[in-house]
């Protein structure tokens, strides 16, 4: 009468408890799936989140992690394109541009980025200012202030350059054509620590790709749909984010590490290889 072989009807019966089983082990797999998307504050994708299983010892397919994701409605968060803020000076003389958009290096501390971005704070703004080393993508140095002055922008090179331990002589620094940029106390600074300078053209966001790259992470990640009144707050959360993007965020171009485990990577080899 249902049209099912004898067979067949059996054969279910057989395999109820590994079906069973495999349906408690998915729902355990999605348990960990959005425990992971929550304590990255629902910005991991299916990449990042496979990533974040490996590294906890579950072997388990990518593919699966992007169905199980998709089907329980689990997303990471996406961003629209904002409009770009930099205002140059035609009056200062440009740097050369010594990256060409081939944002790679061979070690760390040879190719630095930096941008300025912003975040509106009831009804006065705030400015934050960052410094990336090219090769491990850790933001070295940054500056948060109520102002776009170039102190702005030199607070963040000094941050880097003690951070690095001021061996920084011939590090290639990356930015946009912005005023700040091109003042003068920014290049004397620069020229005090033996950083060149490298510039972009105007208008070219591709020109600073990863600097405008990891804005729009920061802003989806952490600034969408938010909205804070205290510039004292708006701060704390700021540095919580990127101290949360240095050693937690696992980072598609560093094969899924964070930039903290990538130089650690770094250093352990170097000394094994010294030791040797």
């Amino acid at each position: 009468m249902l049209g099912v072989s004898r067979s067949g009807y059996y054969r279910h019966l057989a395999t109820a408890q590994a079906r069973a089983e495999r349906q408690a082990e998915e729902e355990r797999t999605v348990s960990e799936i959005r425990a992971i998307h929550a304590e990255h504050h629902g910005t991991y994708g299916a990449p990042r989140v496979h990533a974040e299983l490996r590294a906890r010892g579950r072997s388990i397919n990518r593919k699966r992690v992007t169905r199980l994701m998709r089907i329980n409605h689990i997303v990471g968060r996406h961003l629209r394109r904002k409009k770009r803020t930099t205002i140059a000076d035609h009056a200062a003389p440009p740097a050369p541009d010594l990256v060409m958009r081939y944002f790679t290096a061979d070690t760390l501390n040879t190719r630095w980025c930096g941008d300025i971005t912003y975040r509106a704070v009831g009804t006065t703004w705030l400015y934050l200012a960052t410094v990336i080393d090219i090769y491990s993508r850790k933001v070295v140095g940054w500056s948060i202030a109520d102002h776009m002055r170039t102190s702005l922008v030199t607070d963040a090179i000094e941050m880097a350059v003690a951070a690095r331990g001021s061996r920084v002589h011939g590090v290639v620094f990356h930015t946009d054509r912005g005023a700040q940029y091109s003042a003068a106390a920014f290049a004397e600074v620069c020229r005090r620590h033996g950083i060149r300078r490298s510039m972009g053209r105007v208008g070219s966001s591709y020109d600073n790709a990863l600097a405008e790259s990891f804005f729009q992470g920061l802003k989806r990640e952490l600034l969408h749909g938010r909205r804070w009144t205290s510039k004292a707050q708006t701060r704390l959360e700021l540095f919580r984010w990127l101290s949360y993007y240095n050693r937690r965020r696992r980072h598609s171009a560093l094969g899924y590490l964070t930039p903290a485990e990538f130089e650690q990577q770094l250093i352990t080899s170097h000394t094994l290889s010294l030791v040797a």
